[in-house]
């Protein structure tokens, strides 16, 4: 079975994933794999270089990770470029993991942007975990140290809150404690499990 997995900036998706993998479920993680398809010596890295320029090259050779996102974080025609270039890398690799999963097992695409670049359909069910918008911001800058007008440029530049909630075969909850989330993946899992 193939499940999307997605939530907005700071909804606990990566909790979620984290307690899916605990379940036994073959995670495929975009993020991951986003930062993999750019990494140093990569056809990714040197179109992305291409597109953008050396200014969002570190010392090291690396992709400079803030350079580039206060690039495309402010213009939504250079993060659609950047998309362009690094969404197909990331679709392909993910195929690929996949594809290597065991027989019969419960394959989740841990994807940000699931509902953006328009795939909810091509899974067999999305589940979406879900916080209302202040509790993002909150987090973001509890958690990551952004400041209140970062996370909700970054929130804003994902799809709305409604437009995941319309996605979702499956809603996560991730306004309580760390248990009542362990208990809604594991109860959605068995679901998805048919048990």
């Amino acid at each position: 079975m193939r499940v999307g997995l997605t939530g907005g900036v700071a909804s606990g998706k990566s909790s979620v994933a984290a307690i899916l993998r605990e379940l036994g479920v073959v995670v495929v993680d975009a993020d991951a794999l986003a930062r993999e398809v750019v990494a140093p010596g990569t056809p990714g890295l040197a179109a992305v270089v291409e597109v953008f320029g050396p200014s969002v090259l570190a010392a090291d050779g690396s992709l400079d990770r803030a350079a580039l996102g206060s690039v495309v974080f402010a213009d939504p025609e250079r993060r659609a470029a950047l998309e362009a270039i690094v969404h197909p890398l990331v679709r392909a690799r993910a195929a690929e993991l996949e594809s290597a999963a065991p027989e019969g097992v419960v394959v989740v695409h841990d994807i940000p942007l699931l509902v953006e670049t328009g795939q909810a359909d091509h899974f067999d069910a999305v589940l979406v975990v879900d916080v209302p918008t202040q509790v993002q911001v909150e987090r973001a800058v509890r958690d990551r140290g952004w400041s209140e007008d970062e996370a909700r440029s970054r929130i804003s530049a994902q799809a709305s809150r409604a437009d995941r909630l319309a996605a979702a075969t499956y809603v996560i909850d991730n306004t309580g404690t760390h248990e009542d989330l362990r208990h809604r993946v594991a109860e959605v899992l068995g679901q998805l499990r048919g048990s």
